[in-house]
Order: C-alpha cells, then structure tokens, then sequence
C-alpha cells in the first residue's frame, strides 16, 4: 500500500508518468488510471479492495464440494479424476468443470498432482486410414475385483483412429486368443492390411532373445496371417508400441472400476459388459478422427473364416485307422468314398472356439469335441 501511495503522489506530483509509475508498480497503465481515480476521489480508503474477507457469489458452496468428497470416498474411491468427473456429470448432472473437480480432490489429499510430460515428446505419426494397420497386445491385470487373481486382457486396436475393435479376457496371452481376437475383427470390419504385435513366442520366433524374429519359421500366428494375406510387422522396442501401453493404462484406471460398480464377478459377464458397454463408451470418448476419408478393410471372401483362423498340423495316420494328436486318439469314422486313410498324411484343425477336425486335402473327415469325442448324426453335418 505504500509504495502505491508514494508512486501516486510522484506521479500527482508529475515525476512520474502514468506508464512510468504503472511499470514501477509492475501493473498495467490502465490499472494504475483506475487507481488514481480512486486516490483523487476518496485518498487512501479507495484503494482498498472492499472484497477481502467476503464469499464469491460463485464460489461453490460447500455443501456440494462435501457431497462430491463424500461420492469419491465411497462409491468411487478407485477412480481417477478424469473418470470420476465424468461419471458424476453423466449419473448425477455435477455442472462443475473437470478442473476445480481434479483441484478440490487434489486440495483435499484424495489425489496427488500427476506427473508433468516432457513437452518435446515425439508420438509416432498414425496411419491415415482405418484397417491400414491393427495393433494387439495382451495386458496381465486384476481385471475384476471380484476375484483373487489376475486375467490376461486381450485387444485389437486400430492404429487410425484408436478404436479398440475387441477386447475380452482369458487366462493366458497365446495362440488361441490371438486367433480369437483376429476373428473377431474380420468378422465385423473385413480384412486389413498388417498387424503390429511384440515378439511374444505365439507371434515370433525369435532364435536369439532380443533379436530379430526368424521370419522363415512361422508361427501357428504367422502361418493364419499368411493365408489371409495380412503382413505380420514386429515391434523392436517399448517405445513403438507406445500406443497400446497407453491404451492399457487407461483401461486400468477405468474397466475394473466399470466392473466392480456394475457387480460384475464372472469372466464371461466381465466379456459380456466389455463388448456391449464398455468398448462403445470408451470408443465414444477416446476414439480420434482418420487422417483421411475412406476404410482400408476389404469384405471377406472365402472359405469358412475359423478354417483359416486356426492352429493347422500335419499328421500320419496310423495301421488302426487312428490320428494321434496332443495326447488325444482321433478316430476316422468310415467314409463312403475310401475304405481307410493308413498311412495318409491329413491336417489337424483346432479352433478357437473349440473342437478338433480331420482334414484330408480339402475333404472334412471328421469333427471332434476337445477332449477327442467324435460329433456324430447331424451335428457332424452341420459343424462340416
């Protein structure tokens, strides 16, 4: 107060401009002519700012700011501010902005500032067109809360826009979810030019551990791709697969969160409520517009999608009119063009879905259950 005084009277005085007396002050020259005004009208007592010591007419009150504390400590106590701001606008029409929500949980110790990013972070430019390129991970987690052990959540994202195209949980990263969650693409979008993965050992051989993939030897992944023509590109580093690293994180601060409310303590409901509730609300939110107009998926046009998306393996048949397979003894039922197979090489199918067939060149022999059963009468039929 009494350097303003002082640079008043200087300025009253006429040793001081305006600009001059507003610089020394360190205010702008049209703040220090409000100033003078209120110096020449009512001297010192106008220079008090007369809203010290009251309530802002807009301030939140703070019932409310208690209510949304009370909403946090007990129903939504595992979410982040980001999440939680949106749940409360979307079930309980809270009108407040995302930041003084994040700044009142914050000034109340519930949540610790977030760790400031580097400015200068480089992000790999996307594809400019949907199909173009999917990536697909797997993410080990206590998915559901409900119980006492972790799952493996499997995803296919688009590298265009961010769309998670599938997602569901099992309880090992392989062959057959990868399979599954490739199907499951096809099916809805059609086909897609590549897909981006690590250098799991269900995806890649890799002779030595770190370095590149043998791509002369395929795996059960690489061979389903090949004959659908989708080029299987490898990721040499954490940074390049940044994208779904990301895509994890968020799915950890929201889907458990998303199934405890909801009750949810089974896999197969946890699948249910990822593909009917989850996923297009998530897509809804996160999901970024193509570079370009227009789709790079093409229809599906060809054989039955589960015979090309499955583990394939060559055997012998034996003297008994038998195929062994993974400890399993597949019996050839009798066939109307041949009297027996011994000693025909034929192809063992197994599929994600579940279940076994015989293939001998492009002539189905036979279908199995799991554990070997042959299918027999009409459903023989119709699984052929």
């Amino acid at each position: 107060m009494a350097r303003m005084v002082e640079a008043l009277e200087r300025h009253r005085g006429g040793r001081l401009s305006c600009l001059e007396a507003a610089e020394w002050l360190g205010i702008s020259e049209r703040h220090f002519r409000r100033l003078r005004d209120k110096y020449e009208a009512d001297g010192a007592e106008g220079l008090i700012d007369r809203r010290r010591g009251r309530t802002s007419g807009r301030a939140v009150p703070v019932d409310r700011i208690e209510w949304m504390l009370e909403q946090f400590d007990t129903r939504y106590f595992d979410f982040n501010a980001k999440h939680f701001h949106e749940r409360l606008k979307a079930d309980h029409g809270w009108p407040f902005s995302y930041t003084f929500t994040k700044t009142q949980l914050q000034k109340a110790g519930r949540l610790k500032p977030g760790r400031r990013r580097s400015p200068h972070r480089r992000r790999r430019p996307r594809r400019p067109l949907p199909g173009m390129m999917l990536m697909q991970d797997g993410s080990p987690y206590r998915w559901i809360p409900g119980l006492e052990r972790d799952f493996d959540l499997i995803a296919t994202m688009d590298d265009a826009t961010g769309t998670v195209y599938s997602a569901f949980l099992v309880d090992e990263e392989g062959t057959m979810s990868t399979l599954r969650g490739l199907g499951e693409v096809i099916a809805a979008h059609g086909l897609f030019s590549s897909l981006y993965t690590d250098r799991g050992s269900h995806y890649f051989h890799t002779p030595k551990a770190g370095g590149p993939v043998d791509k002369t030897k395929p795996t059960q992944v690489g061979h389903a791709l090949a004959r659908l023509g989708i080029q299987h590109i490898p990721s040499y580093s954490p940074e390049a697969r940044g994208r779904m690293e990301r895509l994890f994180q968020s799915f950890q601060g929201r889907l458990p969160q998303e199934l405890r409310l909801a009750g949810i303590e089974s896999v197969a409901d946890a699948d249910r409520y990822i593909r009917d509730v989850f996923l297009p609300a998530y897509n809804a939110r996160f999901a970024v517009k193509a570079a370009e107009d227009g789709t790079a998926f093409v229809p599906y046009v060809g054989p039955p999608l589960a015979e090309a998306l499955c583990v394939q393996e060559t055997r012998q048949v034996g003297k008994d009119n038998c195929v062994r397979y993974d400890g399993l003894v597949l019996q050839i039922p009798p066939q109307a063009h041949r009297h027996h197979f011994v000693k025909a090489t034929v192809l063992v199918r197994r599929y994600p879905a579940g279940g076994l067939a015989l293939f001998h060149g492009p002539r189905c022999l036979a279908r199995y259950t799991d554990d070997g059963t042959l299918v027999s009468g009409a459903d023989a039929r119709q699984a052929a």
